[in-house]
């Protein structure tokens, strides 16, 4: 009898629906590998994830991921990571949770890199690059005119350019004053914010990657006192899928990967970042273990293009916006290190400032450095003719008043290898156009 009873019970535990779980936010692709990728995405409820790729135009040979728990303690955020692909090839796929195909069955797609080293030349391909989202939430928000843009139009105008990579530069969202008082609160403007459909069409484009500032840190201006940093991290690592984040004992959000003939050098301005205002002269922005890491990375890198992503401007000062600058010491000796190894390539990505525009240091006996600066996506934006023509910043290229990102087009021939900076604004209209040449990027033989 009660053999038969248990038996019953286990039969209708069995039989109980399972939640019908569904996306809300993604899927997004981190920066994709020769041979994979990691996705990330978002559910409502509690789930098991998984998902069926295939090689473009070949559903027949359907393949499934292992299966993924999805947790109210990481706030049904997840990564699945899809491996044992071949290099240079398309892929379509499609969520599955509870064993329902998730958005209807809606297929995605993404790309290998391909395995073009000793056989040609380096595909050409398009990064995007931007920084400042401010997601309004009535209520919340700064009394008067609402701060960020209710219109939104910037994500589908870039979704549009169809990007093979978006480099997300820092203020990627707006913790309010009711979020970074606990972790709770920025756990809970992650959850909202990144669930937001006006970001879904530029996340399911490419593959993604992404450093902090501030906002998406802690409270504004925030250095490295702030206390519940740690958490703070935690969610950067939940929300996107970088390939790491900083090293087994030096915590932080930095990290390094390459795509093509690029290599990307994401830093951390905020975890060792001391207070500009500190009298003492050796006052760090990354501190030294971070740029020890630089320095090495930098000497193994053999890739023509080296794109190095800070929060704040590296090269410039300007009235508004902070600057590495105000950490002089730390400054010269990277920059007397960049001269001294000879290291060729370098190029600066930075955001901040809710202005576009393209920096210029020069050298004496080196090429000079360039600083493409990206913001406003949707947070205020303001005009100030006295930032328009300014020493150190390429005459024509400060973008004011309107929202905007950047486009970085490497392209050509490794004899005649260039990069193609361009700022484009909301709507999709181009505000300028400068080409740095690899072959300019390079320090002059003896």
């Amino acid at each position: 009898m009660l053999k038969s009873l248990f038996s019953l019970a286990l039969a209708s535990l069995l039989a109980a629906p399972v939640y019908a779980a569904e996306l809300t936010a993604g899927p997004m692709a981190g920066p994709p590998t020769l041979r994979g990728v990691t996705l990330w995405l978002q559910a409502d409820g509690a789930s098991r994830a998984t998902v069926e790729y295939w090689p473009e135009g070949t559903q027949g040979a359907k393949r499934r991921t292992a299966p993924l728990a999805l947790t109210a303690e990481a706030q049904y955020a997840g990564h699945i990571t899809v491996f044992g692909l071949e290099p240079g090839r398309r892929y379509s796929y499609r969520v599955v949770l509870n064993d329902k195909p998730a958005a209807g069955g809606k297929v995605y797609g993404f790309a290998t890199q391909a395995l073009w080293q000793w056989r040609t030349d380096a595909p050409d391909f398009t990064v995007l690059a931007g920084s400042c989202n401010y997601g309004n939430e009535p209520g919340y928000d700064r009394p008067g005119k609402p701060y960020g843009d209710r219109h939104l139009s910037i994500f589908k105008t870039m979704a549009a350019q169809k990007p093979d990579l978006t480099v997300w530069l820092g203020d990627n969202l707006y913790y309010r004053e009711v979020d970074y008082d606990s972790p709770a609160g920025m756990a809970y403007r992650w959850q909202r914010d990144r669930s937001q459909g006006y970001l879904q069409e530029i996340l399911q484009v490419g593959g993604h990657a992404a450093i902090w500032d501030d906002h998406d840190y802690g409270p504004n201006d925030s250095n490295k006192s702030f206390v519940f940093k740690g958490e703070a991290l935690k969610l950067q690592q939940r929300y996107w899928a970088n390939p790491s984040y900083g090293l087994p004992d030096v915590p932080g959000a930095f990290s390094t990967f390459s795509y093509n003939d690029a290599d990307f050098f994401l830093l951390d301005n905020r975890w060792y970042r001391d207070d500009y205002r500190l009298t003492d002269s050796n006052r760090a922005m990354f501190g030294p273990a971070q740029m020890n890491w630089l320095k090495n990375a930098l000497l193994a890198s053999t890739a023509p293009f080296k794109v190095i992503a800070g929060g704040s401007q590296m090269l410039g000062r300007s009235p508004r916006g902070d600057s590495w600058v105000d950490y002089p010491a730390e400054r010269e000796d990277f920059l007397k290190f960049l001269a001294e190894a000879k290291i060729d390539g370098v190029i600066f990505l930075s955001g901040d400032v809710h202005r576009s525009e393209l920096g210029k240091l020069e050298r004496p006996g080196s090429y000079p450095l360039h600083d493409l600066t990206c913001s406003a996506l949707t947070s205020g934006v303001y005009a100030d003719e006295k930032l328009r023509n300014r020493p150190g910043v390429v005459p024509g290229t400060v973008v004011m008043g309107e929202r905007n990102f950047c486009q970085l087009r490497f392209e050509g021939s490794k004899k005649e290898r260039r990069l193609v900076l361009k700022v484009i604004n909301d709507l999709g209209e181009q505000k300028w156009e400068h080409v740095l040449e690899a072959q300019a990027l390079r320090h002059p033989k003896p």
